[in-house]
């Protein structure tokens, strides 16, 4: 690969990794912790990750069970899991955290799987702008006259191969976490 084509490959990249932490968030009717991970606390004056100051397990296939470090930090933790968009209701016994998940219905399926699709269209339309930005610094190259026109026109058919391997596999990120979401 041409290393002026690698910072935009990273870009593409950067994006595909964007979309699958998105999607990683998204819960699919088993536990998944990383429902959590954009959740801060309030610890000490200072909004720190969820992680950072209790540990998260899963004991089974539908719950999650948080045990904070300090006692001290439940009613912060419960009030950081109400206020945010999970949409489940935290209880606890005063030292650990239970979110139990409830199975999902068809019609809530079907609109995550339509928040699946539209995140997955946001990453190929980054995808397709970074194909542009390449393509408009390839034709100012090109103008300054430092590059042929044959190597311009490889570096852009380079950029147009790389562009169509991240969007096929963003359609396969779409279809992974679209089937996960329909399993019932």
């Amino acid at each position: 690969m041409d290393e002026r084509l690698q910072q935009y490959k990273d870009k593409m990249s950067k994006s595909l990794a964007n979309l699958e932490s998105e999607y990683a968030a998204i819960r699919a009717g088993r536990a998944n912790p990383h429902v959590l991970d954009k959740l801060r606390v309030d610890y000490y004056g200072t909004p720190t990750p969820l992680q950072q100051v209790a540990n998260i397990t899963v004991p089974e296939a539908r719950m999650i069970q948080i045990q904070p470090w300090e006692a001290s930090l439940i009613k912060d933790i419960e009030k950081a899991i109400m206020t945010s968009d999970i949409g489940i209701t935290p209880t606890t016994d005063g030292r650990l955290i239970r979110l139990v998940f409830p199975e999902l219905t068809e019609e809530r399926r079907k609109e995550l799987v339509k928040d699946v699709k539209k995140k997955g269209e946001k990453a190929k339309v980054a995808v397709r702008n970074i194909r542009r930005d390449a393509n408009d610094a390839l034709k100012k190259l090109s103008k300054a006259g430092d590059v042929s026109e044959d190597d311009i026109s490889d570096l852009e058919d380079e950029v147009q191969k790389m562009t169509d391997q991240f969007v096929k596999e963003i359609d396969k990120a779409i279809e992974v976490k679209s089937s996960e979401i329909l399993t019932v």
